[in-house]
């Protein structure tokens, strides 16, 4: 059954045109993040974010990072609009255009990953360095535009092409702090006009490297050792940054006034084991169970959020898209659900279930996780029958047999076959 959803959160009449500052993290799940109770990290400023927001307890993305972004972008499930991996087809409006469009000065710092690189073959404009203009924003400092991994890292020693220009290597550099500081100079720049800064993050993303604040980045040559032992401290760096984001917003008088987001694309690298209270999660980017899709969600709003709450019901990618249109008064499509009045404090039903359609098309080890499901906060279905409960059986082990479901089990089974029906046929 539906509820409405009100906040205890304390709302004013609502700010001429907000900023908006959308940081979302590369292959870092939930369990990164004290705030939805890591023990593994430490993540002080992110948690001040949950301490006097909204902590999104079940936020659902696509199990891969293209699959994400596209879905981000756009508000489109990925049968709508995923040609290739690594691209998106300039005939989308993103979440660029519509800030742009309403006025914002835009930008985008971090990984770009969207031209089409390793299909060169096949898209003729995969080398064009004015997509991210195209897609709606003013400017951008950006790895992977236009230059493929295998020419430069994003870590020690970046390539970095900036507005039209391929930046000047140093030995020295740290990529995160050269986006970093691109997004602070940006809200700097326009602190008297309202602004859109999306900063899809390197971070933390392998190779797992030394970040500037760990031991070993003094020794040169051991920059480029990838060992999961770094992790922790590129969660910590991760946190750093978004510190410096907030002190810039505070130093300028414009927290108040600005939505800040942050989640991540997918759940954390395989390799990763982390402590969630007296758990330990495996990462399980690539995949579709819970630690494939389960990331942090955290919005802090100062001037219309001035309580600290926890929503538990479901949120899904392509949410973003419709949520930025209400911000700005833009009224569009999309296939998501706009939680933009959650956050001013009003009557918000909650999404009953969350669908994701997933085709990487990119390697075998991702590959085989291909899929479609459709999922409620307990339960979940995929197209050839297998349905779980997720309280229970997290990591989609056994799946419920049907001639043993219980009336509420046999009614939620049958309300998201019909959901599933919704959407194209699974081949």
């Amino acid at each position: 059954m539906l509820a409405l959803f009100v906040c205890g959160c304390q709302t004013n009449d609502v700010p001429t045109k907000p900023n908006v500052v959308l940081i979302m993290a590369d292959d870092m799940g939930y369990e990164c993040i004290g705030a939805y109770g890591s023990t593994s990290y430490k993540t002080p400023n992110i948690d001040r974010l949950a301490s006097k927001g909204f902590l999104f307890s079940n936020c659902v993305s696509q199990p891969l990072c293209t699959p994400s972004r596209v879905k981000i972008m756009t508000g489109k499930y990925n049968y709508r609009n995923y040609d290739f991996f690594g691209h998106l087809n300039l005939s989308e409006y993103s979440i660029g255009n519509i800030m742009q469009d309403a006025g914002y000065e835009t930008c985008i710092a971090g990984k770009w990953q969207l031209n089409g690189l390793a299909y060169q073959d096949q898209i003729a404009d995969w080398n064009d360095n004015t997509r991210p203009n195209k897609f709606g924003f003013n400017e951008y400092c950006l790895w992977q535009l236009t230059k493929g991994r295998d020419q430069g890292e994003r870590y020690a020693n970046p390539l970095i092409e900036q507005n039209g220009k391929v930046l000047e290597r140093n030995a020295n550099d740290y990529g995160p702090d050269i986006f970093a500081n691109y997004i602070l100079d940006f809200i700097e720049r326009n602190k008297d006009k309202p602004f859109f800064a999306y900063y899809p993050m390197v971070l933390v993303h392998d190779p797992f490297v030394p970040t500037p604040d760990s031991e070993d980045w003094n020794q040169p040559e051991l920059r480029y050792k990838n060992d999961t032992a770094y992790f922790k401290d590129m969660v910590a760096y991760t946190d750093k940054i978004v510190g410096k984001i907030i002190h810039k917003l505070q130093e300028l008088g414009l927290e108040e006034n600005t939505i800040l987001i942050f989640t991540g694309d997918n759940g954390t690298h395989p390799t990763i084991y982390s402590q969630l209270s007296d758990e330990t999660i495996q990462g399980a980017k690539g995949n579709t169970i819970d630690a494939g899709v389960h990331v942090p969600l955290i919005v802090s709003w100062p001037s219309q959020i001035q309580n600290n709450s926890v929503f538990e019901p479901l949120i899904e990618f392509s949410d973003f898209f419709p949520t930025l249109a209400d911000v700005v008064g833009a009224e569009l499509e999309s296939d998501g659900k706009s939680f933009y009045p959650l956050l001013r404090g009003e009557k918000y039903v909650p999404r009953e279930t969350a669908f994701v359609h997933y085709d990487p098309q990119w390697g075998a080890n991702v590959n085989k996780y291909r899929n479609q499901f459709i999922r409620t906060l307990d339960y979940k279905l995929y197209p050839d029958g297998r349905f779980y409960s997720l309280q229970s059986d997290k990591l989609e082990k056994v799946p419920l047999p049907t001639d043993s479901l219980n009336t509420e089990e046999l009614e939620v089974r049958s309300m998201l076959e019909k959901e599933l029906e919704k959407h194209p046929k699974w081949q």
